[in-house]
């Protein structure tokens, strides 16, 4: 007859309560791996770092245009990371745009931040499964955008009007302002250049009227007001900017922004630091649609004075 051993109730317990502890125990050390490999894993959440210098140009294919007598446009951008920094870069090895380049007229001076649909390359109907490579080198970092006519990327020329609006306007009675620049006077370093833009439109939109200031805010809002306070507000209706494409050295602007359109015309004073050839996009906008056209001054030296 075989004899067993039987373990006391009170070892079974200890037992039983020893291996129970330790399962939680390594199930707790389990969790606590897990979570800390999926720490190691995601990115780290940090604020938003705001460089006024010292960062690189990042061009941008916006899409592609069909044109009536079958050839296409090629539509940039860019994308300047500074948020101060301007910066003046010519033809050449570090502002490329292949094939034909490396001058294509595409921008030579680079304002801060997102700047989008500010240039175009015409290619022939045959241009097939080519591409253009647009490549800009600034701060010693080298950036490509590649423009390619992939069905997907076919665009119009109200979305370049809208900045962006997908809206076909099918019924829209609204239509674009019409743009006329005056003749320019001559330019020399240093000289004020009165710059004057007619304009005409047909009314719409209309204008809306400016929202009523809140007597009262909260602590957010108060925040978030003195965060905007730096930006000018926008006028509205119909207005007049001038952007700097193109030039060795900045072009300053008075007054700066979106101007105004008063009686059909909306004037600018530019004063140039440098001799040169400069090239300035105009836009006038009825706040829904715009028309763009672009303005070539050439800026002599200073006269010298006996």
């Amino acid at each position: 007859m075989s004899s067993r051993h039987v373990q006391p109730r009170s070892s079974r317990r200890t037992q039983s309560k020893y291996f129970s502890a330790s399962s939680v125990f390594s199930a707790v050390i389990v969790v606590i791996l897990g979570v800390w490999i999926q720490a190691q894993q995601l990115p780290t959440a940090i604020p938003q770092t705001k460089w006024a210098s010292g960062q690189d140009v990042v061009p941008y294919f916006e899409g592609w245009i069909r044109n009536p007598d079958g050839s296409f446009d090629m539509v940039f951008g860019y994308f300047n990371r500074n948020w101060e920094e301007q910066l003046a870069i010519p033809p050449g090895a570090e502002n490329s745009v292949e094939p034909g380049g490396p001058d294509r007229g595409q921008p030579t001076y680079f304002l801060p931040r997102r700047q989008g649909w500010v240039y175009r390359v015409r290619v022939p109907k045959d241009f097939g499964k080519q591409a253009v490579t647009w490549t800009i080198t600034a701060n010693g970092k080298t950036q490509k955008a590649y423009g390619e006519l992939l069905p997907v990327q076919e665009i119009t020329e109200r979305i370049v009007m809208t900045r962006g609006n997908l809206n076909p306007g099918e019924g829209d009675p609204n239509k674009p302002p019409s743009l006329t620049i005056a003749t320019v006077p001559s330019a020399s370093v240093g000289e004020p250049v009165k710059l004057t833009a007619s304009v005409a439109d047909d009314g719409l939109p209309k204008p809306r009227e400016a929202a009523p200031r809140r007597t009262t805010a909260t602590d957010a809002t108060r925040i978030q007001a003195q965060t905007n306070s730096n930006a000018a507000p926008r006028p509205r209706g119909l207005t007049v900017s001038w952007m700097q494409i193109r030039g060795p050295a900045k072009v300053n602007v008075e007054p700066a922004g979106s101007t105004p359109v008063t009686d059909g015309k909306a004037s600018i004073t530019a004063r140039f630091q440098q001799p040169g050839t400069y090239v300035l996009r105009v836009t006038a906008n009825d706040g829904a649609l715009s028309t763009k056209t672009d303005v070539t001054i050439t800026v002599s030296a200073a006269s010298s004075t006996p």
